[in-house]
């Protein structure tokens, strides 16, 4: 098992490519081959944080399919028999999901890191590693940075007073909330408004805001919505999109 090709069925693997990306934990491997090691029983992914196998002791197999074939057990630390693309293939890349969906719904404003922590069944010395690991920030700096993106937003598309926004956004305080965001995007809340009234239109008239990435040929989108527009329903006037709804208002119901 020293070194050369192994083909198993259809499938040619090159013993030292392979052995390489193992010993590298390399995660663009995993599930294109699974390490088997015959001294412990089991079968790993490529990217296993254990300590890498002797080469006498290693085999590759093509899938967990071959190794289990093979008289090997999955290993628990890296699952290599989970399904790619489900919460258990990425358990690292699933708590940093739910952490930030959590983080945006406010729980570290409301509860702090503990808090956050034992939403998610980790320790907070290992949440904050995994964090770091993915993002580059830790729980309180990726908070930080959602409240400033809030606070953004309603001083762009809202007529709300600047304090009213700070608590809004979850600061604790209005000096708190003007020296995140001179740090964050390098003005205060005022100079962030400067051209951004209060959203147009008058009583009954929605506005919104809709994100988009770049590039976006507007041009061609409002082309394409004008050519499907319904009389009385939709419109497209003066490079501007509009659409009309209907809103009734249900009967007060009797004390």
């Amino acid at each position: 098992m020293g070194g050369g090709r192994r083909i198993i069925g259809d499938v040619e693997l090159d013993f030292e490519r392979c052995y390489r990306a193992v010993d590298s934990r390399d995660q663009r491997f995993d599930g294109w081959f699974y390490t088997g090691v015959t001294s412990t029983g089991i079968y790993c992914r490529p990217s296993c944080p254990a300590m890498t196998p002797k080469r006498r002791n290693v085999r590759f197999f093509p899938s967990s399919a071959a190794a289990q074939r093979a008289g090997l057990r999955a290993c628990r630390r890296c699952r290599p028999d989970a399904s790619p693309g489900s919460p258990q293939w990425d358990v690292r890349a699933d708590v940093v999901g739910r952490a930030m969906r959590l983080i945006a719904d406010g729980v570290v404003d409301r509860d702090g890191v503990p808090g956050l922590a034992a939403r998610l069944g980790y320790t907070e010395r290992h949440l904050h590693r995994m964090l770091r690991a993915e993002l580059g920030a830790g729980p309180l700096a990726l908070a930080r940075a959602q409240r400033a993106q809030t606070a953004r937003t309603l001083i762009e598309t809202t007529g709300l007073g600047l304090a009213e926004i700070a608590f809004a956004a979850g600061f604790g305080s209005v000096r708190q909330f003007n020296d995140t965001v001179r740090a964050v995007y390098g003005a205060p809340p005022s100079q962030l408004r400067t051209g951004n009234g209060a959203p147009v239109g008058g009583a009954g008239t929605v506005t919104l805001r809709l994100a988009y990435r770049p590039p976006l040929h507007a041009a061609a989108l409002l082309d394409f919505l004008a050519r499907r527009t319904l009389p009385g329903v939709d419109e497209v006037v003066d490079g501007a999109y509009r659409r009309g709804c209907g809103c009734r208002t249900a009967p007060a119901r009797p004390p």
